[in-house]
């Protein structure tokens, strides 16, 4: 999974890296998208999660039919949702943008990229959920083989379509847009095809509304808040981005640096949550709490140990790694200082990740909303404020740090008490 996971965060960190040889304007262009592209993505994650929270709970309770319902349906919403959400984005580019503070030289750029990125996500909607809904079954070495070759489509596809090679038009920052809707599109295909003649994991579209309605509804109601949940952190991006473009274009351009390689950073967590929903869902509903209680201290052991090692990783390499996507000297150590100090909080910040996704899984989705609100909207954002009027932008990054820290000690007890409770009612 975590391989799987390292490529799809790969999409970014490439287009990242061809859109940098084109200078910090489409650079500066990029970063600006990222919490509008990242709110959309978060959606996306709530379906998934939502998907195989119920699919898993289904499948430990050996009910194989309902997990084929299921599975049909929720891809089904979380299409249909998805596009939606990307049509009214469309129409609301040059608002949107100039509220998240772009400049009237990059309002064109970011135009250009949104203009074909937000068709590509409809795509990726429907084949996300529907290798979560793989997932959910014990299969992640299927999810992270079409993700691998997805990411080694949009790898190759993104200089093509950015430079204009072997005859193509040169698109620059929209073919970087392009090159994943393409890549998407691919391998959408290739999953519904694999997944319906070889594993057989979808029931007949052709059903009663009441069995749709009835799936969205057990959907929906892990799927909603971890929606809310995962909408929250963009949300307070795009309000952390706006505070950062007070210190200008290139510390914008920096930020978004830092946004690109954290979440290569942070892998290890991502695909450790996406294996813990359907591994607790499972263990829940098959009444294996002892299971679910040791999962936990394991999950809490490695955290610790991969975030200490993350720290001294990213003390020794920060520098030459973002030297790779800028040589810009006023860029360059904003993205440098952000990795420093985010660093010291990552172990704790993969707690919050892995403690929501297990409350998910069990079919308790709301602790994982109040954990990623209490992070964000009462302390981070008031803690940014705070500190930026002291410490200017490195005290913004300070705030994000220390918000990370004190909701990693609060999901981790909470989960615990939560298992002790559901063990003791056995």
């Amino acid at each position: 999974m975590a391989f799987g996971l390292l490529a799809i965060i790969s999409f970014d960190a490439v287009d990242l890296f061809f859109v940098s040889l084109l200078g910090e304007g489409p650079l500066a262009a990029i970063s600006f998208t990222f919490p509008v592209v990242w709110l959309l993505v978060s959606i996306t994650i709530g379906f998934e999660a939502g998907g195989a929270s119920c699919i898993s709970r289904a499948i430990g309770r050996s009910d194989n039919a309902l997990a084929r319902r299921l599975t049909t349906d929720t891809a089904v919403l979380a299409g249909l949702t998805s596009l939606v959400l990307c049509m009214i984005g469309l129409m609301t580019i040059g608002p949107l943008f100039r509220l998240l503070g772009a400049t009237d030289e990059l309002l064109p750029m970011v135009s250009d990229y949104m203009g074909i990125w937000y068709f590509s996500e409809p795509v990726a909607a429907v084949m996300w959920t529907c290798l979560a809904a793989v997932r959910a079954r014990g299969n992640s070495l299927l999810e992270g083989k079409l993700i691998t070759m997805a990411a080694v489509i949009n790898a190759v596809l993104d200089p093509i379509f950015i430079f204009g090679w072997f005859g193509f038009p040169r698109m620059e920052i929209a073919g970087a847009a392009l090159a994943t809707l393409v890549a998407n599109g691919i391998m959408l295909i290739v999953t519904l095809v694999y997944l319906h003649v070889s594993l057989r994991v979808f029931a007949t579209p052709f059903t009663a509304i009441g069995n749709i309605l009835n799936s969205w509804r057990q959907m929906l109601k892990v799927g909603l808040p971890a929606m809310a949940t995962n909408a929250i952190v963009p949300v307070s991006n795009g309000i952390i981005v706006a505070m950062v473009a007070t210190f200008g274009v290139t510390a914008v351009a920096g930020f978004g640096v830092a946004m690109r390689i954290e979440p290569m950073v942070l892998i290890a967590f991502f695909a450790l949550s996406a294996v813990t929903s359907p591994f607790m869902g499972q263990n829940y509903a098959a009444g294996k709490l002892d299971r679910v209680a040791e999962a936990r201290m394991k999950i809490a052991k490695f955290c610790l140990w991969w975030g200490l090692a993350l720290a001294v990783i990213l003390a020794l390499l920060a520098y030459p790694v973002v030297s790779l996507f800028s040589d810009n000297e006023l860029i360059r150590p904003v993205a440098v200082q952000y990795l420093w100090i985010m660093a010291l909080s990552y172990g704790a910040y993969g707690m919050v990740m892995i403690t929501c996704a297990g409350f998910n899984g069990m079919g308790y989705p709301l602790p994982g909303l109040v954990i990623s609100a209490t992070r964000t909207l009462i302390l981070l954002l008031p803690l940014a404020l705070l500190l930026k009027m002291s410490y200017g932008m490195t005290g913004i990054f300070m705030a994000s740090a220390i918000s990370n820290i004190a909701l990693g000690l609060l999901g981790f007890i909470w989960l615990g008490r939560r298992i002790e409770r559901l063990r003791l009612s056995q």
